[in-house]
């Protein structure tokens, strides 16, 4: 299989990936149903104590890191016309937060995991001090550059609009999905952004794996419809 196959396989695997993952990492938080933000110890201990379904869905959403930068960065290399300066800073800006998204996810979920190993006499005595995670002291103050990963790639999605990649109603679902990943940990809303993400990546990657593109290059939109049949590719294939 030739590098550019793979490449484009990718591609649309990704795409498909990872608003998968990051929906089924919110769907999994007890409480789900609850709308109130995280602002005390109580709440804290009340979502990961003895909830191994809670850690799971947070080891699930680290792994869709690589997963989104994937994305991130075939973005960057599709986007070469009206849209590249678009998908060049998102996807720096959306990268930077994809690398803070993993520092959150492995200081903040993957050791609470570990202090949920303690036995339950043990584990009372250091409630207290979660404090310091909820407050965010510390230098986990740079977890609060959490929102560049949605706004990168709402940046993004301004760009593929912009060269046809995606269709006026997938640039809704997705900048307002995007943004409704920006809530102060309130997994509902945050599942509904997913779900919305999911609706606006996942039908572009399954054309791209069904190779419904004009050519065999990786720069040329897939077309909805047959009124765009007359579009040319920006970048002819060689």
């Amino acid at each position: 299989m030739k590098i550019e196959s793979i490449k484009k396989k990718g591609f649309g695997v990704s795409l498909i990936a990872f608003p998968i993952m990051l929906l089924v990492g919110f769907l999994m938080h007890p409480n789900l149903l609850k709308l109130e933000a995280l602002q005390t110890v109580e709440q804290l201990v009340g979502r990961f104590h003895n909830q191994p379904v809670f850690h799971i869905g947070h080891l699930i959403v680290m792994f869709a890191v690589p997963v989104i930068m994937i994305s991130l960065i075939s973005f960057m290399n599709v986007l070469q016309g009206s849209g590249k300066w678009l998908g060049f800073w998102g996807g720096i800006i959306g990268l930077f937060g994809a690398f803070i998204l993993a520092v959150d996810k492995g200081a903040l979920c993957l050791v609470l995991s570990a202090f949920d190993t303690l036995p339950e006499d043990q584990f009372q005595e250091f409630v207290p001090f979660l404090s310091v995670i909820v407050n965010k002291e510390g230098l986990l103050w740079v977890v609060w550059l959490l929102p560049l990963l949605p706004v990168g790639a709402a940046i993004q999605a301004l760009g593929l609009y912009k060269e046809r990649f995606i269709s006026k109603w997938q640039t809704v679902c997705l900048i307002t999905g995007l943004l409704l990943l920006n809530n102060p940990d309130i997994e509902l809303i945050s599942a509904s952004g997913a779900l919305l993400m999911c609706a606006g990546y996942i039908p572009w990657g399954v054309r791209i794996l069904q190779g419904r593109m004009k050519c065999s290059s990786t720069a040329c939109p897939v077309y909805d419809t047959k009124k765009d049949e007359n579009l040319k590719c920006k970048h002819p294939c060689g």
